[in-house]
């Protein structure tokens, strides 16, 4: 029963250790909104997320001989820490089953709060899977991230804490979604007691378990998900939290890599405070809940879930938050090959500043050059700026949602390879671990001739390739299969405009 949640929640533990995080307004984000935002910060947490709830309340309630065995769990990051300081607190022994591709900063704050760690496989499911087969060999107690209903308790105490904080009418709460923990305690506290209140999810849009749950009634296993807010990179939403969401839940709203960047520059901007991409959800579903619906003078919360970033991904936020906000543009556009065509198209430009301007000889006709071009009026002033270059009769073609655009073309433009036949151009994805380009790079190289290769790191547990490779017609069926055999997550690219345009 979801009334059960109540009493449970009310009565959970988890200030022994979790400290009730403020709720803050967001000055900026409330004025170029239009509504009052207010931020509730779990990024403050001594373990930097709200999972430390969860953890504590679910192993302050073993009996001593399950406390006796001690515990094992299995994360990437936040839960482990959770469980690692809920431990050291209650003096449990706790394993915690990391995958290789897990941060040292993640691994050794593990460690450093006295809990064993052991690095197996390279994502989470695998890692999920090897601590099951430890739990039952050692009888370990399982301390599972979200599909626990003590552990949902204690994630519901944000909730709590939310309606004693701010006792005003509340339009709407956002709630960032990976396995359904957090939203399944907040949406069953909040319903039961302000029905009148949304709760809304908010996911990523190539890791949306929950948003897929909903429309299907049922839940779901994705083919896969990305891996940029990691946090809540989860394939299937939890059993118990689907349970209470199905009821309680409003809506779940999906957000584009760009739009979590530019909620991580705002929560910024308003803190001076850097959250995890999944710790920014909340803010860009509130952001893309009030431009959709017109909302105003209303009481918006947005749950900053955690602060667990690394450092090497700042770059890759800070370039991608503009286009999140749509303060800047991408562009392809055809100019003719002749002395002042720059100066030209600059003019065209007019006032505003171009941010970046790639371009390579390529015939005496005509030339493609990838443009940046800054923006002060978003979406509409893109499109005048679209209708006057069309007007003055440049062929563009604006890249600003094209995924391959934005990881790798920027930073490889230089010229067509006229000489390269049977081209085949591909995306991949593959585990950020020592020796792991090395056996990409061995495995691609065996048969076929990899004639492009653009890698780049951002920080994050997965590398991303762009590569081209010369696959003969004949042999198109043999290097499918070699494809699935590799294992790693991959998108056909040849059909791409903008490898077309400045590499084919």
């Amino acid at each position: 029963m979801i009334s059960s949640y109540l009493q449970n929640i009310l009565r959970a533990r988890v200030y022994d250790v979790a400290i009730e995080t403020p709720l803050d307004y967001a000055k900026a984000l409330s004025t170029r909104l239009n509504n009052r935002v207010l931020l509730k910060r779990e990024d403050l947490q001594p373990v930097f997320s709200f999972k430390l709830r969860g953890a504590y309340n679910k192993m302050a309630h073993l009996t001593e001989a399950d406390r006796a065995k001690g515990v094992i769990a299995a994360s990437a990051g936040n839960h482990a820490q959770g469980v690692a300081l809920a431990s050291q607190r209650l003096g449990i022994e706790a394993t915690i089953v990391m995958p290789k591709t897990t941060p040292a900063i993640k691994i050794n704050a593990v460690r450093n709060m006295g809990a064993k760690v052991v690095l197996h496989g390279s994502a989470y499911d695998e890692a999920y899977e090897y601590a099951r087969q430890i739990a039952d060999e050692q009888q370990l107690t399982f301390i599972h991230p979200y599909d626990d209903p003590q552990v949902i308790a204690g994630q519901g105490t944000v909730a709590m804490e939310i309606l004693r904080q701010h006792p005003d009418p509340i339009h709407a709460i956002f709630v960032p979604v990976g396995g359904g923990g957090l939203i399944a305690g907040v949406a069953a506290y909040v319903k039961q007691l302000y029905p009148q209140v949304k709760i809304i999810g908010v996911e990523p849009e190539d890791a949306g378990c929950l948003y897929a749950a909903m429309q299907a009634g049922k839940r779901v296993i994705l083919d896969q998900v990305g891996i940029f807010a990691d946090g809540v990179a989860v394939r299937q939403v939890g059993e118990e939290p689907f349970r209470i969401c199905r009821d309680t839940v409003d809506e779940v709203i999906l957000c584009t890599t760009d739009e979590i960047c530019a909620a991580i520059k705002h929560m910024f901007d308003d803190t001076r405070s850097i959250v995890e991409p999944a710790g920014a959800l909340s803010i860009a579903g509130l952001k893309k809940y009030v431009q959709r619906s017109g909302i105003t003078g209303q009481n918006l919360i947005a749950i900053a879930s955690g602060a667990n970033m690394n450092f090497d991904r700042l770059r890759h936020v800070a370039e991608r938050a503009d286009l999140g906000e749509q303060g800047e543009a991408l562009l392809a556009v055809t100019i003719p090959e002749q002395p002042g065509s720059f100066r030209r198209f600059c003019h065209q430009i007019g006032q505003r500043s171009i941010t970046e301007f790639n371009y390579r000889f390529a015939d005496k006709q005509q030339a493609t050059v990838f443009a940046g071009v800054q923006l002060r009026e978003g979406a509409k002033e893109k499109e005048r700026l679209l209708e006057k270059l069309a007007e003055a009769n440049y062929s563009v073609l604006d890249l600003s949602d094209n995924e391959m655009a934005k990881l790798h073309i920027r930073y490889m433009v230089g010229g067509h390879a006229q000489q390269v036949k049977d081209e085949l151009v591909y995306r991949f994805e593959f585990p950020e671990r020592p020796g792991a380009l090395l056996r990409f790079l061995t495995q691609m190289g065996q048969r076929w001739n990899i004639s492009m290769f653009h890698y780049r790191n951002h920080g994050a547990a997965y590398g991303r390739v762009l590569v081209g490779i010369q696959v003969p017609d004949d042999e198109r069926g043999e290097f499918n299969e070699f494809l699935d055999e590799l294992g790693y997550n991959y998108w056909f690219e040849s059909d791409n405009p903008v490898y077309q345009m400045f590499l084919g």
